[in-house]
């Protein structure tokens, strides 16, 4: 089972906030390791027993694979396959082996991808096959960023027509949940960012009201309760702050309100609140890659994409040069782009 590997070139890796939380020492991972996750590319060889790619394919890393053969691959509900390297990351492949070195020194794997890199090794199940007809230098998005915000608005929160719906955190997976809460009919959607640069381009997509926190007299929770007449119907917290999460939850409605934790917190942190706000039906749910069984579901919405059925194309507010990468880090940091890809 090991021997399933596959080795490709990558064209196109989208700069995610998990790798800048990475470097931060926010998220604990194996080092030095190559980041990236976020990979577009092209198969240039395959291991023995690799069906579902071949060689000159079009391909996406996943950093959630699916094995489909676990009892949660198996599931028709959710996608958390147990060969994943998120939760628990070694920095290795399967076999307990890294393919990375430098200078004869061990290099760390990333989630079982890798995509900070020209070319990468991953397992099988973490790779899918796309449209030949698919642009390399825009796609790698939809390898984590888009089907995590899409699918935390349309499997997770089952946003309703109608509804009222608070995000915190305007980045790019934010944004993604601004489309797919806006696709989903929802009436009202509250954007809350402590960069009011994002805001422009967030009323562009969908973003009904904007909400600084720091400009604010009170808890933004409090000030979201007075917008709504008491909460709003779905609340999404895609920033990775425990403190913001409870802001979320605290910003639901009670008897139905949904809260749903899209970014990843910390490492070791803790989630402190009053257990009160749960016991009147609100929910708080987790959601990773929007439940998406990557393999299997990814590849289409690719498809969707090239077919024009919705436009992700103004996430992607800067494109540069693997070279760059540091140029990348700044901006991101600075909070100068949305997603930034670089190019190979």
């Amino acid at each position: 089972m090991f021997s399933l590997r596959v080795s490709f070139h990558i064209i196109s890796s989208g700069l995610c906030g998990t790798d800048k939380h990475i470097l931060d020492g926010k998220n604990k991972v194996p080092l030095p390791a190559i980041l990236g996750h976020e990979g577009a590319g092209i198969v240039e060889s395959i291991g023995e027993g690799v069906t579902s790619v071949k060689p000159g394919d079009k391909v996406l890393t996943f950093p959630i694979p699916e094995c489909k053969e676990c009892q949660f691959c198996l599931h028709p509900k959710g996608n958390m396959c147990l060969k994943e390297k998120v939760l628990s990351p070694t920095g290795l492949m399967l076999d307990g082996t890294s393919r990375f070195t430098c200078r004869g020194r061990k290099i760390y794997n990333l989630f079982g991808t890798s995509t900070f890199t020209e070319y990468t090794v991953v397992h099988e199940i973490a790779v899918g096959k796309i449209d030949a007809a698919a642009p390399m230098d825009k796609v790698c998005i939809m390898s984590c960023a888009v089907p995590t915000g899409f699918g935390a608005v349309f499997n997770t929160a089952r946003v309703t027509p109608g509804s009222t719906c608070v995000v915190f955190g305007l980045g790019g997976v934010g944004l993604a949940v601004v489309m797919g809460c806006k696709a989903s009919g929802a009436s009202r959607i509250i954007g809350v960012d402590i960069n009011e640069k994002k805001f422009p381009p967030a009323r562009a997509l969908g973003v009904t009201d904007c909400l600084n926190p720091r400009n604010l007299k009170k808890p933004v929770q409090e000030v979201v309760k007075e917008m709504t007449g008491g909460g709003v119907d779905f609340a999404f917290e895609v920033i990775g702050n425990t403190d913001t999460v409870v802001a979320a939850l605290e910003s639901c409605h009670m008897s139905y309100g949904v809260c749903v934790m899209v970014g990843e917190s910390p490492s070791n942190s803790r989630l402190s609140f009053d257990p009160i706000l749960l016991l009147p039906e609100r929910s708080l749910k987790g959601s990773i890659m929007g439940e998406y069984k990557t393999r299997s579901c990814i590849p289409k919405l690719v498809t969707d994409y090239i077919q024009k059925k919705f436009n992700t194309d103004p996430l992607i507010t800067h494109q540069l040069p693997f070279q760059k990468i540091n140029e990348a880090f700044e901006l991101l940091h600075g909070g100068y782009c949305i997603r930034c890809v670089l190019l190979f």
